[in-house]
């Protein structure tokens, strides 16, 4: 058996919890896998293709990171938390060996989390047109997509798409396109809801629209999300994906952002199901008050 450690390097609790769950996998015979990280671990994995669980020490940019590693594979994610916000990850460093006890022994709730499959094509903006676009790339999410405006500040035009159906040409700083779990991320802060874990569809949020009659909606879980970026308006504009940047190739600008469900959820693991609902109290709503 193989555990996968995905470490936040940049915290010295989490280093020291990462040695300590390491010292107490050898000694319980599981193999400890450490995560590739460029200056810590060069010559570690670079995913958990062959790994029985992930163990994310770290916040939530770390369980995030995790997740890229993992994709639609479906490796059961445990979060442990040495981090800021801590939403997504859950026991803390004074509960993490029981925690990755009670995980290797299949004792912990499993929470299924919908991804996105998300696709950015590029064209040459000097000569766009309807031919194919001259790349494309195909990214995983377990958060969101987000369209924004570039550095120079200006509006973005773009229309959104739902399943061929036109619902609007807008004018705004940006649009999110979100799973369940993103929803309490970017576009919660754009004014969209909290949604439960177990809705599998998609959270579409438009940022500072240009327009008092722009709302953020829900798609079902069929349902293929467009964002056409306007040729008419050709501003600075990028993408990006769990908060990082889609970097575009020379040359060329982004002109559509394809959002659908994902072919593999990403597996998290938890004290119970109400675990989404205790965090949803605690980082928003100030926990229990008297």
């Amino acid at each position: 058996m193989k555990v996968l450690l995905v470490t936040n390097y940049s915290r010295l609790q989490a280093q020291e919890g990462a040695r300590n769950v390491a010292q107490w996998l050898n000694a319980h015979g599981v193999e400890p896998v450490w995560a590739q990280d460029d200056l810590h671990c060069p010559e570690g994995a670079k995913d958990a293709s062959d790994c029985d669980l992930v163990v994310s020490l770290g916040g939530d940019g770390t369980l995030l990171r995790a997740a890229r590693m993992v994709g639609y594979e479906e490796v059961p994610i445990l979060g442990l938390s040495y981090g800021h916000l801590g939403f997504l990850t859950g026991a803390g460093s004074d509960t993490a060996l029981q925690a990755v006890e009670r995980a290797l022994e299949g004792k912990l709730h499993i929470s299924r989390r919908s991804t996105l499959s998300v696709a950015i094509e590029y064209n040459d903006p000097e000569h766009p047109s309807p031919e194919p676009p001259a790349i494309r790339s195909d990214i995983f999410c377990l958060n969101e997509v987000a369209v924004t405006r570039g550095t120079l500040g200006n509006m973005v035009e773009f229309d959104v798409f739902v399943s061929g159906n036109h619902i609007d040409r807008l004018r705004a700083d940006g649009f999110v396109v979100s799973t369940a779990t993103g929803s309490t991320g970017y576009a919660l802060s754009a004014g969209g809801p909290i949604v439960t874990p177990e809705f599998q569809g998609m959270v579409n949020v438009p940022v500072a629209p240009h327009t008092i009659l722009a709302r953020a909606f829900l798609t079902s879980p069929q349902d293929v999300v467009e964002v056409a970026l306007s040729t008419e308006r050709p501003v600075e504009r990028e993408v990006f994906c769990d908060g990082r940047l889609m970097g575009c190739p020379e040359g060329l600008s982004a002109m559509r952002v394809i959002s659908r469900k994902g072919p593999g959820d990403i597996v998290l693991l938890d004290d119970s199901s109400q675990s989404f609902y205790r965090s949803v109290s605690r980082v928003f709503y100030g926990g229990h008050r008297s």
